[in-house]
C-alpha cells in the first residue's frame, strides 16, 4: 500500500497493463469537518516516498481488502444524511490499521532497517570528521534523509520505532557525544568546539549540551580533570 498526499507526483510504471489493485482519492474538503480532518496530520505515511510503501501480510490483506469492499458497499447505496459520517469513519478505521501495519513493518524488517542506522552513524562521524560541520553547519534531519535516500518522516519514524528518537534527536544525541569527546581529548575552548561542531553561537550549544547532560560544557570538561 502507498499513500499519496495532495500535489505529490508519482511516475506510473512503465508497463502499467502488469499491475492491478484498488486506488482511493477523496477530496481534503470532504474530511475538513470532522474530526479527521484535524488529525490526518499524525498519519506520517503521507509524507513517505512510493518506494516506502507497506508491505501487507496475507492476513492484513484480508483486513484490508475487506475496508475496501465495505466503502464499496457504501457508496452503492443511496446517499443519505448518514452517508457522509460513515464513509468518513471506515476511512479512518482504514489509516488506523495502516498505523498498526506500518508499526510491524519495522519491527518485522529489523535488519534492514539497523543497516539504516548504521548507516547513519557512519554518514554522521564522516560529517564531524570531514569538516563538513565547519562548512556547512550542523547536520539537518533533510540532509540525512536526502543521503540515506529516504524520505525525512519515514526516517523518523522508523528511528523512533527502534530508538524512541526521533531523527532529530538521534543527531543531537551524536553531537552531544562528539562535543564530549572533544571536552576530553583537546584543549580547544568552549567557543571553538561549538564552531567545529556546526554551532553558529557558542550560547545556542552550551544550551543544548546542558539540556542533554543536565551540565554545562565546562563542568563537564572540570569533572575529567
Amino acid at each position: 500500500m502507498a499513500f499519496l498526499k495532495p500535489k505529490q507526483i508519482v511516475f506510473p510504471p512503465e508497463e502499467i497493463e502488469s499491475y492491478e489493485g484498488i486506488a482511493l482519492y477523496f477530496h481534503p474538503d470532504f474530511i475538513r469537518n470532522h474530526s479527521l480532518g484535524k488529525s490526518i496530520q499524525q498519519y506520517g505515511f503521507f509524507s513517505y516516498d512510493v518506494s516506502e510503501a507497506l508491505f501487507l501480510s496475507a492476513k492484513e490483506k484480508e483486513i484490508i481488502a475487506g475496508l475496501f469492499a465495505s466503502i464499496a458497499t457504501e457508496l452503492e447505496n443511496n446517499i443519505d444524511s448518514f452517508s457522509q459520517d460513515v464513509l468518513v469513519s471506515q476511512l479512518e478505521l482504514l489509516l488506523n490499521y495502516s498505523n498498526r501495519f506500518y508499526s510491524r513493518q519495522f519491527i518485522t524488517r529489523k535488519a534492514v532497517n539497523n543497516d539504516i542506522i548504521s548507516s547513519l552513524d557512519q554518514l554522521l562521524n564522516r560529517y564531524f570528521e570531514d569538516g563538513d560541520s565547519l562548512k556547512k553547519g550542523l547536520p539537518s534531519v533533510k540532509y540525512i534523509s536526502t543521503e540515506l535516500k529516504l524520505s525525512q518522516r519515514y526516517l523518523s519514524d522508523m528511528m523512533r520505532s527502534f530508538t524512541g528518537l526521533n531523527t532529530q534527536q538521534y543527531i543531537q544525541n551524536a553531537i552531544i557525544e562528539k562535543a564530549k569527546e572533544k571536552l576530553t581529548t583537546t584543549n580547544l575552548s568552549v567557543s571553538e568546539i561549538a564552531y567545529e561542531l556546526g554551532f553558529e553561537h557558542s550560547q545556542s550549544f552550551s544550551k543544548l549540551f546542558k539540556a542533554k547532560t543536565s551540565v554545562s560544557p565546562v563542568e563537564f570538561r572540570q569533572s575529567f580533570n
